[in-house]
């Protein structure tokens, strides 16, 4: 029988003090992150430009707060909006391998972004206007396909995330086999994560429009618990599982390929993190919320302080090192504890 598999009794004061606890180790990640790089900064020049002290040189400044400071917070909220969003795919498909790559949200930003390069518009303007319609267009996709009369059939729309998912990586493979010059590398970078390009203009946008997406994906959190346990049971118990599922399938794919315009795919953060949660807290998604979605800002923030130092002076994509560390560490898990989803299926 499905159920939720929660190690404690949930209270409030235990959801607050671990989410101060992550708080605690996503401050500590960030100013980690502000201090590496191939150049040496301190952690009292850190302070220092920080807190607007004198004595500081003014390349020390601009290196922290022009160049690591926008980086560190979009990867921050680019992690923390894709493990969001892996865990409400989850939940509401009840299958413990959907995230927004699968379900073809992320492919169709790529083919945005793809046909924003072969046009040679700009990263800070066109390309993530152009990789945000082509995510709204994939979420339409996946509705129109999906949807049948009887309502948002999980199995369906789990099947039509995988065929959009398949059209648009087959014309994004066609562009790259034609593609010459430095658009393919552009491409290749865009398409494997690219933080490179952030800007204070950039998270301005996304932190906002990523924490009311929380509020209100929160405010569906019982909702969520009630769904991955059985819709017929979430129906008994009252819960309007039809507009529950597609008010956060489109926050969700919203949020989503918002993130994805502005850092290209990312994988493995929207699929590991939230089920480490859920291996270490339960599946009470009161508590699991919050702590996937910083655990996947700590998680990105690190990866991407890696990428900027492991064959420095030159980075490697983000999304290289999420599929390095992702994939065994979780193989790894899954073979220790299982996957912790309590038999749950789509």
């Amino acid at each position: 029988m499905n159920g939720i598999s929660i190690k404690r009794p949930l209270s409030p004061m235990r959801v607050a003090g671990i989410c101060i606890a992550f708080l605690a180790v996503l401050l500590a990640a960030v100013v980690g992150s502000l201090l590496l790089g191939t150049a040496e900064v301190s952690p009292d020049q850190l302070w220092r430009v920080l807190f607007d002290k004198p004595g500081v040189k003014e390349a020390v400044s601009l290196i922290v707060l022009k160049i690591r400071l926008p980086r560190v917070i979009l990867a921050g909220v680019v992690g923390f909006s894709l493990s969001l969003g892996g865990l409400v795919f989850q939940a509401l498909l009840r299958n413990p391998l959907a995230d927004p790559f699968i379900l073809g949200v992320s492919s169709g930003g790529a083919f945005g972004a793809v046909i924003g390069i072969v046009l040679g518009l700009g990263f800070s303007f066109g390309i993530p206007c152009l990789a945000f319609a082509g995510a709204l267009s994939s979420v339409y996709l996946v509705l129109v396909i999906g949807r049948r009369k009887m309502g948002m059939e999980s199995s369906t729309i789990l099947l039509a995330g995988v065929i959009i998912n398949a059209f648009f990586t087959a014309i994004i493979m066609f562009f790259i086999a034609t593609a010459v010059d430095d658009r393919l590398h552009s491409m290749l970078f865009w398409l494997y994560g690219d933080l490179s390009q952030s800007r204070f203009g950039e998270t301005a946008i996304a932190a906002p429009i990523a924490l009311l997406s929380f509020a209100v994906l929160y405010s569906f959190s019982r909702h969520l618990n009630l769904i991955t346990a059985g819709e017929d049971t979430a129906r008994q118990l009252g819960v309007d599982v039809e507009r529950a599922k597609m008010i956060c399938f489109l926050v969700v794919s919203v949020l989503t390929g918002l993130v994805v315009s502005f850092s290209g795919l990312i994988g493995f953060v929207g699929l590991v993190v939230p089920h480490l949660g859920r291996m270490v807290f339960g599946s009470d998604h009161r508590l699991l919320m919050p702590v996937s979605a910083m655990g996947g800002a700590i998680f990105l923030i690190v990866a991407d302080s890696l990428a900027r130092t492991l064959i420095s002076p030159s980075e490697l994509p983000v999304g290289v090192i999420t599929a390095f560390v992702g994939a065994p560490f979780f193989i790894y898990l899954l073979k220790r504890k299982g996957s912790g989803w309590g038999g749950s299926s789509a």
